[in-house]
């Protein structure tokens, strides 16, 4: 295996488990990292692309984004409620300047993402949200 095979494999690995991470820690983003890791593993592993292509985690959060192209404005929604109450929760809990000007900032960069960089797309008939 060649170092840069080896380095996108490490890289995939690395992205899955912070995709993994982000399914419950609502700040770090899920979608992303799970598809950033899918095409490390394309161009590393052919048998771990095959098997994240038959996991739970990529048929939730990967697939309907890769279907679809965007997210559905519920799901924006619910994502920013839960994001938002657990950094708010942090706030409360953490009462330093510092640590809300890091939740703020990542408030925005939550909003940003929403509704400026990934598009919503209307929901498929039987999906939530």
């Amino acid at each position: 295996m060649s170092i840069k095979r080896v380095v996108l494999f490490a890289l995939g690995w690395l992205c899955f488990i912070l995709g993994a991470v982000g399914i419950f820690v609502p700040v770090l983003p899920t979608t992303p990292f799970l598809l950033l890791a899918t095409f490390l593993f394309a161009n590393s592993s052919p048998r771990i692309h095959a098997w994240i292509q038959s996991t739970g985690i990529y048929k939730r959060y990967v697939l309907p984004f890769k279907e679809s192209g965007g997210i559905p404005l519920g799901q924006k929604v619910r994502i920013l409620i839960i994001s938002f109450a657990v950094m708010g929760l942090s706030a409360w809990a953490v009462p330093k300047i510092y640590v809300w000007i890091i939740l703020g900032a990542v408030a925005l960069w939550l909003i940003y993402l929403m509704f400026v960089r990934i598009p919503t797309v209307p929901r498929k008939n039987g999906e939530k949200g």
